[in-house]
């Protein structure tokens, strides 16, 4: 991916904003940045997505009313832009990692997080369909009082059950990855979204299984711990150590 530097410094109508704070992506550039002194999110797409971007945006411009979601304040289509609000919270990630945190606040979070899900999978629901995240990496949450969820470029038509698969699979594997407590978080997590959708997280740990075997193509140095637990978790669900 390109510098977010490169857009400021080419591209006449970003010349004035002031990059405060660049955040890690896979694929795009994505900034805290300063526009007319106002503070936001920009994020610059790579070359070739076109149709992320455009998914992004109308799926961000239909869930502002009702969903926590930033609000999304320009979409340049020329330049492959778009400008977001800037949420003030933390990285859901690093909340639910923090050893500062008692597990009853982690387990607070996580019920925002399913409400949160519910929300989002009833808005999107149709007829003969669910609709999914997608990418439910906790990465892509934020956490003050709220949940708010970003990054919806691979959202897509699917069962409600990947997204919650994928939210275990990323809350086991941070670091540190695989203890007790993650365990004792991925169950309850389960359970309360079941407790609002009954019926929709049956098969779950095949899911999460498979969730986790999806993670090795990103983290190689890993896969034998992954592969050795995706069995584990398969056939025996998640077991306290």
């Amino acid at each position: 991916m390109k510098p977010i530097e490169e857009l400021v410094n080419t591209i006449s109508k970003y010349q004035d904003v002031v990059i405060h704070h660049t955040f890690t992506s896979k694929k795009h550039s994505v900034a805290q940045v300063s526009i007319q002194g106002k503070t936001r999110v920009l994020k610059w797409y790579a070359p070739g997505y076109k149709k992320n971007i455009e998914k992004e945006n109308e799926i961000l411009q239909k869930a502002v009313s009702s969903l926590q979601v930033p609000q999304v304040f320009e979409y340049d289509q020329d330049n492959n832009v778009l400008i977001l609000e800037y949420i003030s919270a933390e990285n859901l990630c690093d909340y639910l990692n923090d050893d500062s945190k008692t597990l009853e606040q982690k387990k607070k979070a996580l019920c925002l997080l399913v409400d949160w899900f519910h929300s989002f999978h009833h808005q999107f629901m149709t007829k003969t369909s669910h609709f999914i995240h997608g990418d439910p990496t906790l990465r892509n949450f934020l956490i003050n009082n709220k949940i708010w969820g970003v990054d919806f470029e691979e959202s897509r038509p699917g069962e409600p059950i990947l997204d919650i698969a994928g939210v275990c699979a990323s809350l086991l594997t941070t670091d540190p990855m695989f203890t007790n407590e993650k365990n004792k978080l991925s169950q309850f997590f389960i359970q309360q979204y079941s407790a609002y959708a009954p019926g929709t997280v049956q098969n779950i740990y095949q899911e999460i299984s498979l969730a986790l075997l999806e993670k090795i193509p990103w983290r190689p140095q890993d896969e034998q711990l992954l592969r050795t637990k995706a069995s584990l978790i398969k056939k025996e669900g998640l077991l306290l150590q």
